[in-house]
């Protein structure tokens, strides 16, 4: 078995990583004053334990032991350190009614399908005079009010209105987006016109980040002038400076569906790629015992350039730092053991921020490392090939099966999908943008030779829409997606456990992994056998909210009926978000929009479902005289106010999310508070049968 000695640094990221977690699941378990005092003690026992008595074998133990506690303490308390909602003057402690707030810009504008979004740091509010504040807020500036947005990082605004706090998913099985910007210190958002905005004065404290922004938007500008083709332009921006809103939908979708999704965005292929050239650049010095420094020093520092030209963005950042503790192993000599390089920089990285730890890149970027490190060599041994593009062509295979083998449970996890073509599609993609992203760093420098890079972005131009076409082909092949894969934490740590085991098994030549993982199959096969009974077997009937709309579902082992307006039925973004977490969950197939066991009744739409009756109301009309109804769902403000619905022997009156806020609270101040169910104040209607 491998000796766990040499993994002291993995040892110490691992015991930091369960202390912020900690703080993350179970917060406030613990008085953060006593956490403190006994940190103070625990490190005080350490070092007397480690250095005056470092002869005892057993004593060694002990000061071990008590380090790594240390260690775990130390991440909770870096967590609590770093979450700002415990702050007293924070924006979640802020009684009064907010009228307008001051704010710093904290990001550069993104394009939405229908605003501007940016996000701002508070720092003081006016209630009924101004005082100091501090928060997050995302804020959502309307393009009906406002063409383009030209603010910078750092500008100073002032905006009318109250930031409101973010709610928790109002549909079953929602992303929890509310949770996802917590992990980022946000918790409110607004959504403005442009007259509601003022620009107070432009960034006074002209930092590192400022300038690196300024960069990036002069980047944008010159990939936008010389390469031609709205997807071109696109798809060399994401390669490039890691900035995706200009890709559209159908494009993003054949990435996806090809296995090439990870080169949209700038992470540690690309960074590997840029590192993976400045060591071939310098590759004459190498026989230099001096030219180990030299290189090092170069190669942090020519990738610390290109993360300051993307806009240091999180995704770059994480990516530098990992291969800047790679370049630094190398004249150290700490290249025997790449794990510890590896936990170096995830320490550093979790130093400087905790909540990376619940980032889906972070953890798909070290789990892909960590894959290719221990996987590839010994794949790449099963075969050999005598001409070099065979040679080639296997390697960057044993590349890709590595990394899909130590990440293919989280992405089944989160994105509920797998390419059944990576291994075809990364033979192109990984070539293709390698030339692309290159090409685009060159079109950088020579971007002041007007014809020189006209030339080359038009170069780049056939590239792309060669890598594009390529993409495209693969997406259309046969089966090129397996979807809606269901997939819940704790199967995704047993798919985990029986991938560790089965490894083990191969490499230390052992039954017990074996076993092992014939254990954790077993119990993955009950779990699933336990979602079939209580989700896929169960029916359900559910009312979704969703602002402004209308939409009902029937689901009934693996067949949906569903009905909603004819805006959000072509709305597919919506849909994806909204509703189809609640499909996947049901194991849903099959989506029919007619509704076998419902009927219309003049202006109304009546269903028997399960002994149920349900009456669907969308436009001003009578209600009937003599039928008892169970569930009365209203839409657009349909029915009057003062409508006798207690005759109707109702179980519910239930107000979609057509209806209007002022509607809705006049229904809840005439009638008996329990009797109504509003979708957009209380979440989706779930009936379970």
């Amino acid at each position: 078995m491998l000796s766990w000695v040499p993994f002291a640094m993995v040892r110490i990221v691992l015991f930091l990583a369960a202390g912020i977690l900690w703080g993350i699941y179970y917060p406030g378990i613990v008085d953060d004053k006593t956490l403190v005092f006994f940190e103070i003690v625990l490190c005080g026992l350490f070092f007397i334990s480690f250095f005056v008595f470092r002869s005892s074998r057993i004593l060694k133990s002990i000061s071990g032991v008590l380090g790594l506690t240390a260690v775990f303490l130390f991440g909770y308390l870096r967590l609590h350190l770093s979450t700002q909602k415990g702050n007293e003057d924070h924006l979640l402690n802020e009684k009064n009614h907010i009228v307008a707030y001051e704010a710093i810009v904290r990001s550069a504008p993104e394009s939405k399908a229908r605003s501007w979004k940016i996000q701002v740091e508070v720092v003081q509010v006016k209630t009924d005079h101004w005082k100091q504040a501090s928060g997050q807020v995302l804020v959502y500036i309307s393009k009906k009010s406002v063409d383009k947005i030209s603010w910078l990082y750092g500008d100073r605004l002032l905006i009318k209105g109250s930031p409101y706090e973010l709610t928790p998913p109002a549909n079953p099985e929602e992303f929890n987006f509310k949770r996802f910007l917590s992990f980022r210190n946000i918790y409110h958002q607004q959504f403005i016109q442009a007259d509601q905005v003022r620009l107070v004065e432009h960034a006074q404290r002209r930092g590192f980040l400022y300038y690196s922004h300024q960069v990036r938007a002069w980047a944008s500008e010159v990939i936008r002038t010389y390469i031609p083709g709205e997807q071109q332009q696109a798809i060399a921006m994401a390669l490039v400076l890691g900035v995706t809103e200009g890709i559209d939908t159908d494009l993003q979708s054949a990435y996806a569906a090809s296995g090439a999704m990870h080169v949209l965005a700038v992470s540690g292929l690309h960074v590997g790629i840029i590192y993976g050239i400045i060591l071939l650049a310098f590759k004459p010095l190498g026989r230099y015992a001096w030219s180990r420094w030299l290189i090092a020093a170069s190669s942090i520092l020519l990738l610390w350039t290109f993360a300051f030209v993307t806009g240091l963005s999180p995704s770059v950042l994480r990516a530098v730092t990992m291969f800047s503790f790679i370049a630094l192993a190398r004249p150290l000599g700490w290249r025997t053991n790449i794990y510890n390089t590896l936990a170096a920089s995830a320490f550093v990285l979790l130093l400087y921020n905790p909540y990376l730890i619940m980032s889906v890149g972070f953890q798909l970027s070290y789990l892909a490392v960590l894959g290719i490190v221990y996987l590839q060599r010994p794949i790449y041994n099963l075969l050999e090939f005598e001409s070099r593009v065979g040679d080639w062509i296997w390697q960057i295979t044993c590349v890709s099966i590595a990394a899909q083998i130590a990440t293919f449970a989280l992405g089944m996890l989160y994105f509920h999908q797998f390419p059944a073509y990576f291994l075809m599609s990364n033979l192109f993609v990984i070539p293709l943008s390698t030339l692309v992203l290159v090409g685009g760093i060159l079109l950088l420098l020579v971007s002041s030779i007007t014809s020189v890079a006209t030339l080359l972005g038009i170069g780049l131009q056939s590239l792309i829409q060669l890598l594009n076409w390529l993409v495209f082909k693969t997406e259309a092949l046969p089966f090129s997606l397996i979807s809606e894969i269901y997939l819940t934490t704790f199967q995704c740590w047993l798919v985990m456990g029986i991938l560790l085991l089965l490894i083990a098994m191969i490499q230390f030549r052992s039954l017990r992994g074996l076993y092992g993982s014939m254990v954790l199959t077993i119990i993955l096969i009950l779990t699933q056998f336990k979602h079939l009974q209580q989700d896929i077997n169960q029916k359900q009937f559910v009312i979704y909210s969703i602002s402004g709309y209308s939409a009902m579902e029937w689901i009934d082992a693996g067949i949906s009926y569903f009905t909603s307006d004819s805006v959000l039925a072509k709305d597919e973004e919506r849909i994806r978000f909204h509703i189809r977490p609640n499909r996947l969950k049901h194991g849903v197939r099959t989506v029919n929009t007619a509704v076998p066991f419902g009927k219309e009744a003049h202006t109304m739409e009546a269903y028997l479902w399960e002994g149920n009756k349900i009456l669907f109301v969308s436009e001003k009309a009578q209600l009937p005289q003599n039928i008892k109804i169970d569930y009365l769902v209203v839409a657009k403000n349909s029915i009057p106010v003062n409508t006798d619905i207690n005759r109707l022997g109702i179980k519910k009156l239930i107000l979609d999310g057509s209806n209007s806020r002022t509607y809705i609270n006049r229904w809840r101040q005439s009638s008996d508070s329990v009797l109504v169910h509003a979708v957009l104040e209380q979440g989706a209607f779930v009936l379970n049968q």
